[in-house]
Protein backbone atom coordinates (compact mmCIF):
# COMPACT_ATOMS: atom_id res chain seq x y z
CA UNK A 1 0.00 0.00 0.00
CA UNK A 2 0.89 3.65 -0.22
CA UNK A 3 2.02 5.47 2.49
CA UNK A 4 0.05 8.08 3.68
CA UNK A 5 2.11 10.86 2.34
CA UNK A 6 2.42 9.60 -1.02
CA UNK A 7 -1.25 9.46 -1.16
CA UNK A 8 -1.76 12.92 -0.01
CA UNK A 9 0.86 14.06 -3.06
CA UNK A 10 -2.18 13.17 -5.67
CA UNK A 11 -4.97 14.98 -5.83
CA UNK A 12 -7.82 12.61 -5.72
CA UNK A 13 -11.30 13.15 -6.96
CA UNK A 14 -13.70 14.28 -4.40
CA UNK A 15 -16.04 11.53 -3.12
CA UNK A 16 -19.85 12.41 -1.55
CA UNK A 17 -22.65 10.98 0.63
CA UNK A 18 -21.67 9.25 4.40
CA UNK A 19 -18.13 8.69 3.66
CA UNK A 20 -16.86 7.90 7.20
CA UNK A 21 -13.44 7.90 6.23
CA UNK A 22 -10.14 8.60 3.68
CA UNK A 23 -10.27 5.10 2.31
CA UNK A 24 -13.61 6.35 0.91
CA UNK A 25 -15.69 3.54 3.18
CA UNK A 26 -19.20 4.86 4.36
CA UNK A 27 -21.74 4.52 6.38
CA UNK A 28 -23.57 1.53 4.84
CA UNK A 29 -20.17 -0.51 3.82
CA UNK A 30 -17.25 -0.13 5.92
CA UNK A 31 -15.38 -3.52 5.95
CA UNK A 32 -11.16 -3.21 5.73
CA UNK A 33 -11.65 -3.82 2.19
CA UNK A 34 -14.33 -1.15 1.08
CA UNK A 35 -12.49 1.12 -0.63
CA UNK A 36 -13.62 1.79 -4.00
CA UNK A 37 -16.07 4.43 -4.60
CA UNK A 38 -17.75 4.61 -8.23
CA UNK A 39 -18.12 7.63 -10.06
CA UNK A 40 -21.93 7.42 -11.11
CA UNK A 41 -22.69 8.10 -15.22
CA UNK A 42 -26.20 10.22 -13.92
CA UNK A 43 -23.83 13.22 -12.39
CA UNK A 44 -20.14 12.06 -12.68
CA UNK A 45 -19.61 12.14 -9.15
CA UNK A 46 -18.23 9.51 -7.18
CA UNK A 47 -20.17 7.97 -3.93
CA UNK A 48 -18.78 4.86 -1.52
CA UNK A 49 -22.04 3.25 -2.99
CA UNK A 50 -25.47 2.70 -4.71
CA UNK A 51 -27.32 3.37 -0.82
CA UNK A 52 -25.33 6.78 -0.63
CA UNK A 53 -25.86 7.89 -4.17
CA UNK A 54 -29.89 7.09 -3.42
CA UNK A 55 -29.71 9.04 -0.25
CA UNK A 56 -27.74 11.93 -1.36
CA UNK A 57 -27.72 12.79 -5.13
CA UNK A 58 -31.34 13.97 -5.46
CA UNK A 59 -31.69 12.01 -8.80
CA UNK A 60 -32.07 8.56 -9.93
CA UNK A 61 -28.66 6.33 -10.48
CA UNK A 62 -28.09 5.79 -14.14
CA UNK A 63 -25.69 2.57 -15.73
CA UNK A 64 -22.54 3.20 -17.72
CA UNK A 65 -23.73 2.01 -21.27
CA UNK A 66 -21.50 -1.46 -22.26
CA UNK A 67 -19.98 0.73 -25.10
CA UNK A 68 -18.26 2.83 -22.34
CA UNK A 69 -16.21 0.67 -20.41
CA UNK A 70 -12.96 2.43 -21.13
CA UNK A 71 -13.67 5.57 -18.85
CA UNK A 72 -12.41 5.78 -15.69
CA UNK A 73 -15.39 5.51 -13.34
CA UNK A 74 -13.52 3.41 -10.45
CA UNK A 75 -12.00 5.13 -7.45
CA UNK A 76 -9.09 3.16 -5.10
CA UNK A 77 -9.34 4.49 -1.77
CA UNK A 78 -6.33 3.29 -0.84
CA UNK A 79 -3.97 4.93 -3.09
CA UNK A 80 -6.61 7.32 -5.20
CA UNK A 81 -5.93 5.50 -8.74
CA UNK A 82 -8.61 5.66 -11.15
CA UNK A 83 -9.71 2.29 -12.80
CA UNK A 84 -11.68 2.15 -15.88
CA UNK A 85 -14.79 -0.06 -15.65
CA UNK A 86 -13.04 -2.70 -17.99
CA UNK A 87 -9.90 -2.76 -15.27
CA UNK A 88 -12.36 -3.39 -12.54
CA UNK A 89 -14.35 -5.56 -13.14
CA UNK A 90 -11.97 -7.96 -14.18
CA UNK A 91 -9.72 -7.67 -11.20
CA UNK A 92 -10.09 -8.38 -7.24
CA UNK A 93 -7.17 -5.64 -6.19
CA UNK A 94 -5.62 -2.41 -7.38
CA UNK A 95 -3.67 -2.94 -9.78
CA UNK A 96 -1.36 0.15 -8.97
CA UNK A 97 -1.24 -0.37 -5.06
CA UNK A 98 -2.59 -4.41 -4.83
CA UNK A 99 -4.71 -3.42 -2.17
CA UNK A 100 -7.65 -6.09 -1.92
CA UNK A 101 -11.10 -5.42 -3.33
CA UNK A 102 -14.48 -6.20 -1.77
CA UNK A 103 -15.10 -9.22 -3.63
CA UNK A 104 -19.17 -9.45 -2.40
CA UNK A 105 -19.09 -5.80 -4.32
CA UNK A 106 -19.95 -7.77 -7.86
CA UNK A 107 -23.38 -8.26 -6.33
CA UNK A 108 -23.62 -4.86 -7.02
CA UNK A 109 -22.16 -4.85 -10.57
CA UNK A 110 -25.42 -4.62 -12.64
CA UNK A 111 -26.36 -1.29 -10.24
CA UNK A 112 -23.33 0.91 -11.81
CA UNK A 113 -22.76 -0.77 -14.92
CA UNK A 114 -24.70 -2.41 -17.70
CA UNK A 115 -23.83 -5.96 -18.04
CA UNK A 116 -24.10 -8.31 -21.02
CA UNK A 117 -26.73 -10.67 -19.25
Amino acid sequence: MLESSQRESRASPRVLGPVVDEMTRCVHYRTEVDIVAIRFACCNEYYPCHLCHAETAGHPAEQWPLDQRDQEAVLCGACGTELTIASYVTTNECPTCGSPFNERCRLHTHLYFETAD
